[in-house]
């Protein structure tokens, strides 16, 4: 078994890394450290909950505090690019959790706050900026920070920074940056554009692949009803009635979209929030950090703000809305059945997606169980699917796990694996019972188990 003693690196973060609890290194972190330390580039496809932020933040750490020249006033010696403020937050405090017995000095900025406290920052020198697209081109104009003294440049969540409209503040950046340096890229998925990016960024680089694109995470137990629009609100707080939704994130397609339905759920009763673009960064961390805490039952979020939650103990997703880019489904899924637990995703499907619903299933090449709800449209089949069964002979569907033939899931819920990965530790405790609203009414009784759940079992069983 490896351990991270076996990976080459230094006392300190060991320190560090034993001080969380992390004994045993993630595939990622098990194949990306060594090369990573040895100064090679590295091409790594993996989504969020991998543990890739520790895989890269430990060898850069210990590079740096190899050679512990300050850095030089206006300059940054390692830079990360990340898509959204949550997860730059995210990465930020990974480096300051295993950087603890270091003296690497790291600024973590974006957009939604003041440039003037950024701005001081940078100008004195900092050995570590983890920055969104936009905030960095925005302090490189105010002369903030120059990227000629840049020795690692980590591109993170690329397929998401370019859904984001980022490509052009990217090219941006990388013109500015030295020709000698050490280049990470990370991308959850690898169509031609990120392909030729890659190809265009990195020299003979390692590549490492710890799962295949576009498959679901594998303990997920994936179900869909079938539902009328207009009955798609009712249909979720019937859901919520349920004990076993003890920290439930909710998708939606639109900013809109996702503040009417914590309206909504409010209204219900239930403890909720929504996350989005145009929400204040005061209040998108408020609300992350309430959900995280367990005094959020529900939080309502857009794509934009899906890779940026990273939250221990998420029992469900519910894709309220079906993305219309499959591989969105796959990133919203992935928030749920984190480091060894269990999770369960539902998708509310309308008449008018099911072409969406077939060219998700199409992706993840697997058929999503269909359950009734007294709330649902009666009588719908499951689709007739392209991706290696017959229906009408002899194959049978495979389910919706991906296939890991002899490969038993952990049913230990909450396992963490001793594994480090981005975002908090679990709290070790349920999130308060909905409370009453406004008007007083109380909130609605959540019943021990519901027929959805256990048909749900039926179906992955």
């Amino acid at each position: 078994m490896t351990t991270f003693s076996d990976l080459q690196l230094s006392e300190p973060l060991l320190r560090a890394l034993a001080a969380e609890g992390y004994e045993k290194p993630t595939p990622i972190q098990a194949q990306s450290i060594p090369s990573l330390i040895a100064g090679k580039d590295l091409l790594g496809i993996a989504q969020t909950g991998t543990g890739k932020t520790a895989a890269f933040a430990l060898p850069i750490l210990q590079k740096l505090a190899a050679h512990p020249e300050r850095a030089a006033r206006g300059t940054c010696r390692a830079l990360i690019l990340s898509p959204t403020r949550e997860l730059a937050a995210q990465i930020g405090e990974s480096f300051r959790v295993y950087g603890k017995f270091l003296k690497v000095t790291r600024a973590v900025v974006f957009g939604g706050v003041s440039l003037g406290k950024q701005v001081d920052i940078l100008r004195g020198g900092v050995d570590v900026v983890v920055a969104t697209p936009g905030r960095l081109v925005d302090l490189i104009e105010r002369r903030a920070l120059t990227l000629s003294k840049v020795e690692i440049f980590v591109l993170d969540e690329v397929d998401q920074m370019l859904d984001l409209g980022f490509i052009h503040a990217i090219r941006k950046i990388t013109g500015m940056l030295p020709q000698q340096r050490q280049n990470l890229f990370f991308s959850a998925t690898m169509p031609k554009e990120i392909a030729g990016l890659a190809n265009n960024l990195l020299t003979d680089p390692v590549r490492v692949e710890v799962a295949p694109v576009a498959t679901t995470a594998e303990r997920v137990n994936q179900a869909v009803i079938h539902v009328d629009p207009a009955n798609k609100a009712k249909l979720l707080v019937e859901l919520l009635k349920d004990n076993n939704m003890t920290r439930t994130l909710v998708f939606t397609r639109t900013k809109h979209g996702a503040d009417k339905v914590m309206k909504n759920l409010s209204a219900a009763g239930y403890t909720a929030a929504a996350i989005h673009g145009n929400k204040s960064q005061n209040n998108r961390e408020r609300a992350l950090a309430g959900f995280k805490a367990g005094k959020i039952l529900v939080l309502v979020a857009t794509d934009i703000a899906a890779r940026g939650i990273d939250v221990d103990g998420v029992s469900h997703v519910v894709n309220y809305d079906l993305p219309h880019v499959p591989e969105s489904y796959v990133h919203r899924i992935g928030r749920t059945a984190r480091a060894g637990a269990d999770g369960s995703a539902i998708a509310f499907c309308t008449p008018e997606d099911r072409g969406l619903l077939r060219d998700i299933e199409k992706t993840i090449r697997a058929q999503v169980p269909v359950i009734e709800h007294a709330l649902g449209l009666k009588g719908v089949q499951q689709l007739a699917p392209n991706f290696g069964w017959n229906p009408a002979g002899k194959d049978k569907p495979q389910g919706a796990k991906p296939h890991h033939r002899g490969q038993k899931p952990n049913r230990n819920h909450g396992a963490g694996n001793g594994q480090p990965k981005q975002g908090s530790k679990p709290q070790g405790q349920r999130p308060q019972q909905p409370k009453p609203n406004a008007g007083g009414a109380q909130a609605p009784k959540r019943s021990g188990g519901s027929s959805w759940m256990t048909e749900l079992g039926k179906k992955q069983g």
